[in-house]
């Protein structure tokens, strides 16, 4: 639509439509949470604290947009470095947290075999399958966090992605068994406490991780000129 005043001609932005009250949405949803909880609570105790972690995690990853696909992402195509940060002291924060626990765990005469528990050879199938997901998880535009994330959100191509991430998951983890017991013999496990001791392993890793934010924050000055 135009209107003419004084010999010029302006154009009329078409009115919005009132946003709908996603109040009773709100309502809904809460009472099916709770609901939920009561009825896994039958089941185990336990169940209702992982469904309301489960929640508050999730909100937490809508809400801050985090994602390891845009941290990867942003800083080659938008020279955005904010979400590398964020994950950088998530990994800083985690490395001390369940350094904490093994240490606590070595001290307490666990077993070693304990200990090493998710420490995987390092060999060809994990550099392979390190860049083929790399690849995957940006043509499908967010890793296992961002696609759950968008997926509540109601995005269909995320909807697809989770389909076939849940299959890859599953056929991935029949044969991972294999595929690691085949590495075990020609392959290296390193265990940074066992070079470097549990002081010098969780400074060393920190040191990179302080050197990794600091390069990010300057990559992002270069390229946006701020760091915000």
């Amino acid at each position: 639509m135009t209107e003419i005043s004084n010999g010029e001609i302006r154009r009329q932005r078409p009115k919005r439509k009132p946003k709908k009250s996603q109040i009773p949405w709100a309502i809904l949803v809460t009472i099916a949470v709770v609901t939920i909880g009561f009825a896994l609570k039958t089941r185990d105790p336990k169940l209702p604290i992982y469904w309301g972690f489960g929640i508050l995690f999730g909100y937490v990853l809508q809400r801050s947009r985090f994602c390891f696909t845009a941290a990867f992402r942003d800083p080659c195509i938008t020279g955005s470095t904010s979400v590398t940060r964020a994950v950088l002291v998530a990994v800083g924060l985690g490395s001390i947290g369940i350094g904490g626990i093994k240490l606590g765990a070595q001290l307490n005469g666990a077993d070693p075999a304990i200990l090493m528990q998710g420490v995987n050879p390092i060999g060809l199938p994990l550099i392979i399958g390190a860049i083929l997901f790399g690849i995957g998880m940006v043509i499908a535009g967010g890793c296992a966090s961002g696609t759950l994330m968008r997926v509540g959100e109601g995005f269909t191509m995320q909807m697809i992605s989770l389909f076939f991430f849940v299959v890859g998951s599953l056929w991935g983890a029949h044969d991972m068994g294999t595929i690691w017991k085949s590495m075990n013999d020609s392959a290296p496990k390193i265990f940074m406490p066992d070079v470097l001791g549990w002081f010098g392993a969780i400074v060393s890793q920190l040191l990179i991780i302080v050197l990794l934010y600091i390069a990010a924050v300057k990559w992002q000055k270069k390229k946006m000129g701020s760091a915000e």
